[in-house]
């Protein structure tokens, strides 16, 4: 017997699902849904309960009616229209802020959404600003449906969290047993007695729908874009939305892999459930340490020192951080750029690959791939013949987009919408609108959401987290006049409905370098950049002059940032508390958890890796081991100009560059691949 004594409590061979009616008091796993972490209150983060509140719901009458304020589409254009200016992490965050902030919130949230009441948008195809078409006429959007019992008579409305408020590893493993059992390998038939250790996979890659043989048993997964005419094709993991993108594909993949692959390394004297139960111990773990101690401090979140298990502190979502302050919808960037070896895909495979709109670079002995985001939302096919390794690798090698008002049209416009046929070269940037003929905007169905589930006005939100109200909109967002400029270029009698108001007039880079408008560099290396007008001036014209009025989620993203972090003062106050309590309120956090120091002593095997290490045990693509940031440029070398053949030498290794540049945020030979190759 391999485990004895207190280990053995660990591992029961009981059913993983606990309901906390039963009683909690032998629970020593977690249970799949979240119950019963807390042994005094068992509900607290689990599955189907209510999000919390931090402040007072805010219904235009009191229960359930949303209250008014500007059109969300027209603050769209105005605030958060990035009219195809790239503006990049001034703190040098990759991608994976994004991609790993994303599959985060696929962990621990997920509103009920079946049931709710039909609201759409409104588009204004006559505004001057709006540049697309939208043959629908309106912008989708449905309430979340009010939890039972709220709502109603002198109830305030509420909303359902369907998944658990824990960092326990949900979007690999689910929140149900039924669904657990199909993704792991064995029979599908009631019991998990007779199921295999492994998680099921195909090929290194998540099983499709028919994996199985029959769909119709399947569990469900979203399937809008291009799965939508062919929901079979989705691939299935623990989380419903895994086919969303690529890079959440791609990562839900890899942590299969890394179940498959500790449990490889457990011996045979344990049985299937005890190294089942191992082996999920350590991959929630896993994800907990590269939260705290990767993602977050990548993007600035300072926490108050971790003093231990805290009984009184419900990890349970507030409704401010899942639909507000959680919403950092302006960092994704609108590409993905895998990178493979030359010789990883045939003549064929590209020819494919520029058919379905991606761009092909060859760099050398390397090819990178820039997807834009439309091609990789809901397209599980094609991301299996690009692979998950150059996804990974991808992810880390370019800086994600600065988190500020600004959101890429790839969402802010035509999120999970199909092109129309015949413009094969305009799924990105300025030629954009012509690809499209529906519109989808993330950031309006943002302030939607926010009135929706009664979210407190923006100053109001600051003083339920202790934060003083802001008195104009120069103070939000640390311009010097909230007043449309002399220009005459701007119509002086109606400036908020001239398009020019959101021209940009200058661009720099991460040193203050102005950059060339238009160029090349503006494209990759922009940080700051300036309008012809300010964001505080079309605050003010498309709130009526009146900061009181202003919704939280766009007050929190125009605010200027704190020095050193990716936020504003409200979006870090609300992270700051929401992952104090996922990390106090956890009886099972790694800190916490005792039985992770025995799994490492008996069996070698350890959470504390870095998510770029576990990419590369599982792929075998060459990353840094902090995929979180790129290595900054030395002030010596900005601006040299290197030609190919000429080498560099960096912490003692040697490298020969592969492309003639001119160094500006592109030094750092470790992880700029496409340019040096190490001798």
């Amino acid at each position: 017997m391999a485990l004895v004594g207190a280990i053995l409590v660990v591992f029961p061979l009981t059913a993983t699902i606990a309901p906390a009616q039963e009683g909690c008091s032998t629970i020593a796993i977690r249970t799949l849904d979240g119950s019963c972490n807390n042994l005094t209150n068992p509900v607290w983060g689990r599955t189907n309960t209510p999000y919390t509140r931090v402040a007072p719901a805010n219904y235009a009458d009191g229960i359930a009616r949303p209250v008014g304020g500007p059109e969300p589409r027209a603050v769209s254009n105005r605030v958060f229209s990035d009219v195809a200016q790239n503006l990049f992490s001034e703190s040098r965050v990759t991608q994976w802020g994004f991609a790993w902030g994303q599959f985060m919130d696929h962990t621990f949230g997920l509103r009920q959404e079946a049931g709710g009441e039909n609201a759409p948008i409104r588009f204004n195809g006559n505004d001057p600003l709006e540049q697309f078409t939208n043959d629908l006429g309106s912008i989708g959007f449905v309430r979340t449906p009010a939890a039972p019992g709220t709502g109603a008579g002198t109830v305030v409305r509420q909303q359902i969290n369907t998944v658990s408020s824990y960092i326990d590893g949900f979007s690999v493993y689910s929140g149900t047993s039924q669904r657990l059992e199909w993704l792991r390998e064995g029979p599908v038939d009631g019991t998990m007695a007779n199921n295999g250790v492994r998680l099921l996979l195909d090929n290194g890659l998540l099983p499709r729908r028919d994996a199985r043989g029959n769909i119709s048993t399947a569990p469900p997964m979203d399937a809008a874009g291009h799965l939508r005419p062919n929901p079979g094709r989705a691939m299935v993991a623990g989380d419903v939305r895994a086919n969303e993108n690529w890079g959440l594909t791609a990562t839900h993949t890899l942590f299969a892999l890394e179940h498959n692959r500790i449990v490889n390394r457990l011996p045979n004297t344990l049985s299937q459930q005890e190294k089942f139960e191992i082996a999920r111990r350590v991959v929630g773990a896993e994800q907990q340490y590269i939260t705290y101690n990767e993602f977050l401090p990548a993007v600035g979140v300072t926490l108050s020192p971790y003093r231990g298990y805290n009984r009184n502190v419900n990890s349970a979502l507030s409704n401010e951080f899942a639909v507000v302050g959680y919403r950092a919808h302006s960092m994704i960037h609108g590409e993905l750029e895998p990178i493979a070896p030359a010789d990883q895909y045939t003549e064929q495979q590209l020819a494919e690959f520029e058919a379905a709109g991606i761009e092909v670079e060859h760099e050398g002995d390397e090819i990178a791939l820039v997807v834009p985001l439309n091609i990789a939302f809901f397209n599980p096919d094609l991301m299996a013949e690009v692979g998950i390794g150059p996804v990974l690798k991808g992810l880390g090698g370019e800086a994600q987009y600065k988190n500020d008002e600004q959101i890429d049209n790839q969402l802010r416009s035509v999120l999970f919408q199909i092109p129309v046929p015949g413009n094969p070269d305009c799924l990105d940037g300025p030629e954009l609108p012509k690809c499209f003929r529906g519109v989808s905007d993330l950031g309006a169905i943002d302030i939607a959401r926010g009135r929706d589930h009664g979210l407190p006005l923006y100053n109001d939100l600051r003083r339920a987290y202790g934060l003083a109200p802001k008195t104009s909109f120069t103070a939000i967002t640390g311009e010097s006049t909230s007043q449309f400029p002399r220009d005459p270029e701007i119509d002086p009698a109606n400036p908020n409905n001239d398009p020019d108001i959101m021209d940009f007039t200058r661009l720099s880079d991460i040193r203050g370098r102005d950059i060339l408008l238009g160029s090349p560099a503006a494209d990759s290396h922009g940080v700051s950049g300036v309008r012809r007008s300010t964001l505080a001036a079309r605050l003010s014209a498309t709130h009526g002059g009146n900061v009181n009025t202003l919704d939280a989620f766009t007050g929190m993203i125009a605010e200027r940032h704190v020095p050193g972090k990716e936020f504003g003062e409200l979006q870090h106050a609300i992270w700051r508390k929401q992952f104090e309590a996922l990390r106090d309120g956890d009886r099972f956090f790694y800190l916490n958890d005792p039985v992770l120091g025995e799994i490492e002593r008996r069996y070698g095997i350890t959470y504390r890796q870095t998510l770029g290490q576990i990419i590369r045990t599982n792929t075998g693509v060459q990353t840094q081991d902090n995929v979180f940031l790129t290595d900054p440029t030395p002030d010596w070398a900005v601006g040299i100009a290197y030609a190919i053949g000429d080498t560099v030498t960096v912490e003692n290794v040697a490298y020969r560059c592969r492309q003639a540049h001119r160094s500006q945020e592109d030094w750092a030979p470790p992880t700029t691949l496409a340019l040096w190759q190490p001798v």
